[in-house]
């Protein structure tokens, strides 16, 4: 997220690339297009260059930065989260493309092209969006920012005063924690870190002598520095008590370099970024313990061949050379960047107490029949139904207290689990914990290979190994990405087994931000099937293919290709076929040639994929029947759902896995069906909202480029406020069906309580306490939002700011069966 001057290609190449890629055309620069006859399942021109794809997603984020009808901060937000996705885009899809070019491999990727064109279009792709990025911050959000009293000033404008209390927050906090670097013949060049933000710094005697020297930023301090008022600024701005200015820390250093550099000259000064290799390789056929091997591997990755330089615009050639020739970096590989360099840090003013300026706080639902009655456990509730949760619009709390439950549990005898990513102050791992405390036998699978989760699943691991946990660091050759947990209890003369399936972490916080399905069932096949996956997993077994569940690598390629050809099978024989997939990806070539077989025998695909989709849809006579959306809104949609409609008998499978060579093949995920026709009818109605979607969708056109809705003028339907409308009224039912005993609360309302708008955190400051009321009691209909100005929030239970006339255009897209 920066800019910097269009970059040179090389003259061999083509100087004007499509946005995720070429026209359907050979990739070579002199090649004529072939003719549509020419064309197989097989040819390049049919697939859409992964790498770019990734980019043309990045684009689609940052549309979310540039929609106004975002809150401002939000829209700092989503440039902060560009820029970290490019950081990751260079750490690791860029870094594998300059390995296979230095290498000399001539192999192409799927849509045909070398590794050195790909590399060249990534470059100018990427000179392209940053120069987006840095207009679209310096013209349009930061004086948006501005007119709502928060403002990032240059040190340069500051009032005496206030650059005078800088300072001294510059020898309090500042000054004692850098330590400059010199680089001479006596010291050698300095590593620079990844992702660390530097200064290059040159000095002069009175000798006429210069000198370089880095200094680094210190990552422990806030970037984006307070502005402290004096007393008397304070004073006369009481009445803009919201006001907030900051300044960068890099401009707070360089302006005090003469302290670090006492009686030497500041010739010049510049920040500069290095980002560098993040993929490692982890020597697990050569290792006798997995853990040490990971370590080792985070140890050299701090070391690894750096992939991107970013300098600032004005920095002199004299030090670019100096860094490129020490660090080294090839020059086409650096990113003169007119701005901010990292503007990943911009994050830090989401910590603004600015409730104005954010997303309205948005409340989670809990199922009906785990709120009715406190005094009856999970373990009953799953008896008697599977449970079906849609995070973040129904709570993640059901799957910590079903670990929770079970660790106090007197009955349960055992609990496994698989865990990749748990974040900090984790209740799973507390649950666990508590588990070994009374008793239990606790088996869990962390795996270390989590990319960037290395070291904190290392501690994780550590820390359950030490407890008594049987710990399993993963599988050699294979990493483990599936979510489920496997709970033992003895009822009575019996045992019983129940299991909570998923498609994401077992992560209490981004369960909050990120759309996923849970599901609870103690249905015996599903518990066999759990009981051998993990028996695999922590001992060893050749015969193990699951009955119920669709494992990778062991069955889950070939039985999705099996549900696809039945789909197939079915419209050629006149049975209209249907096919609905929800992923983050899509790349894997023989999961899309078998699509482009379903779309010509005429069954038609809808596929919701949110990143990278390597198939080209819309083309005709392959893929004429197939269409492609990406959804990129409030939340991260991280669910993964492959729907099939076999001849009326629907079928429906969650999981782990996105339809990638490294999911299918190279990773442990899981499949799972839901059977029960109920939930079935809610998965489809949550899959057919997500389709009617316009307001956050993107389509992609055969030309490899993304559209949003041509619908203007009419009103528009968005996914994420009919799901959040579905919250509200799957409230209401609790409610309504619980007792005036149970004493807990649900959204901050008591059970059994009548609901009015005191109850109800925020609603009636949002739409008045008579409209409250009867939104609580149930008795609204949509029309009741006429009354509603439409610049004012529905904030409480699953509604968002929109329009009486989008609200309409809701009301027939919520399903009937929620």
């Amino acid at each position: 997220m920066q800019t910097s001057p269009r970059g040179e290609l090389d003259s061999d190449y083509p100087m004007e690339v499509s946005a995720a890629a070429a026209p359907i055309r050979a990739p070579s620069s002199d090649a004529s297009p072939r003719p549509q006859t020419l064309l197989t399942a097989e040819s390049p021109e049919l697939y859409i260059n992964r790498e770019l794809s990734l980019l043309e997603f990045q684009k689609r984020v940052l549309e979310q930065a540039q929609d106004p009808e975002n809150p401002l901060l939000e829209r700092i937000k989503f440039l902060s989260i560009v820029s970290s996705n490019l950081d990751e885009f260079f750490m690791v899809r860029v870094a594998g493309l300059q390995r296979q070019a230095a290498s000399g491999a001539q192999e192409a990727s799927v849509d045909g092209l070398p590794a050195a064109l790909q590399l060249q279009f990534i470059r100018q792709q990427v000179r392209q969006l940053v120069e987006e990025i840095q207009d679209f911050l310096r013209d349009t959000l930061l004086p948006a920012l501005e007119r709502e009293g928060v403002r990032i000033s240059d040190i340069s404008s500051l009032q005496p005063e206030e650059r005078s209390a800088m300072d001294a927050y510059f020898l309090q906090h500042v000054f004692p924690v850098l330590t400059p670097l010199a680089f001479d013949p006596g010291r050698p060049f300095p590593h620079i870190s990844s992702g660390s933000l530097n200064l290059a710094v040159v000095v002069g005697d009175n000798q006429g002598t210069e000198n370089f020297a880095r200094i680094k930023v210190p990552e422990s301090l806030p970037r984006l520095v307070p502005v402290i008022s004096s007393p008397r600024q304070a004073k006369t701005s009481k009445s803009s008590a919201s006001e907030n200015k900051f300044v960068w820390l890099e401009q707070l250093i360089t302006a005090n370099l003469h302290l670090l550099f006492p009686g030497m000259e500041i010739v010049e000064a510049h920040p500069f970024r290095v980002t560098r290799d993040a993929e490692v390789a982890i020597q697990e056929l050569e290792s006798d313990d997995l853990l040490e091997s990971v370590e080792e591997a985070m140890r050299q990755r701090r070391f690894s061949n750096v992939v991107r330089l970013q300098v600032d615009a004005e920095m002199s050639e004299k030090i670019l050379e100096i860094l490129a020739s020490n660090l080294p970096i090839d020059k086409q590989d650096v990113y003169r960047i007119r701005g901010s360099i990292g503007l990943g840090r911009l994050m830090e003013l989401y910590a603004l107490n600015r409730p104005d300026l954010k997303d309205k706080p948005f409340v989670p639902s809990i199922p009906t029949s785990l709120a009715a009655n406190e005094e009856e456990d999970i373990f009953s509730v799953i008896r008697r139904e599977d449970l079906l949760l849609h995070h973040p619009y129904d709570s993640f709390q059901p799957v910590v207290e079903f670990l929770q439950e079970a660790a106090r549990d007197p009955n349960v005898l055992a609990i496994k689990v698989t865990l990749y990513r748990v974040g900090r102050n984790s209740p799973i791992v507390a649950a666990l914990l508590e588990a070994i405390e009374q008793g239990k036998q606790v088996s869990v699978l962390v795996e270390l290979k989590a990319r960037f989760d290395e070291e904190s699943n290392i501690e994780w691991a550590r820390t359950l190994e030490d407890a008594g946990v049987h710990v399993v660091y993963g599988l050699v050759g294979l990493k483990v990405h599936s979510k489920i947990a496997l709970v033992v209890r003895r009822e009575g003369e019996a045992i019983r087994r129940y299991v909570h399936l998923g498609t994401g972490n077992y992560n209490p916080m981004t369960a909050r931000i990120y759309t996923d399905f849970g599901f609870l069932t103690c249905k015996e096949q599903i518990a066999n099937d759990a009981t051998y996956f993990f028996n695999a997993l922590t001992g060893y077994s050749r015969n193990n293919e699951p009955q119920e569940l669709l494992v990778a690598p062991v069955n889950l390629r070939l039985r999705l290709e099996e549900l696809i050809l039945r789909e197939i099978a079915l419209q050629e024989k006149g049975d209209p076929g249907h096919l609905i997939f929800k992923m983050n990806a899509l790349e894997d070539p023989q999961m899309i040639r078998l699509l482009y077989r379903a779309s010509q025998a005429g069954v038609k695909v809808d596929l919701l994929v949110r990143g990278l989709c390597c198939l080209r849809p819309l083309v005709k006579g392959f893929s004429d029947n197939i269409r492609v959306t990406s959804i990129v809104g409030r939340f991260l949609e991280h669910s993964r759902a492959y729907y099939f409609r076999n001849g009326g008998a629907e079928e429906i499978y969650l999981g782990s896995a996105d339809l990638m060579r490294r999911n299918l093949s190279h990773r442990v995920e899981i499949l799972f069906p839901v059977c029960n026709l109920k939930l079935v009818r809610r998965l489809k109605d949550i899959l057919n909202v997500q389709l009617a979607d316009e307001r956050k969708s993107h389509h992609l056109q055969s030309d490899g480029h993304y559209i949003r809705s041509s619908k203007s003028g009419q009103p528009i339907a968005n996914s994420v406020f009919s799901l959040m409308i579905v919250g509200l009224s799957k409230l209401r039912k609790v409610w309504r069906s619980c007792p005036a005993s149970a004493g807990s609360r649900i959204g901050g309302v008591r059970r059994g309580q009548k609901p009015n708008s005191r109850l109800c955190v925020g609603l009636s400051q949002c739409v008045g306490a008579k409209l409250a009321r009867s939104l609580l009691a149930g008795v609204s209909k949509v029309n009741s939002f006429a009354s509603v100005d439409s610049n004012r929030t529905l904030l409480c239970l699953g509604l968002i700011e929109y329009s009486p006339k989008d609200l309409f255009s809701m009301e027939s897209t919520v399903g009937s069966t929620y």
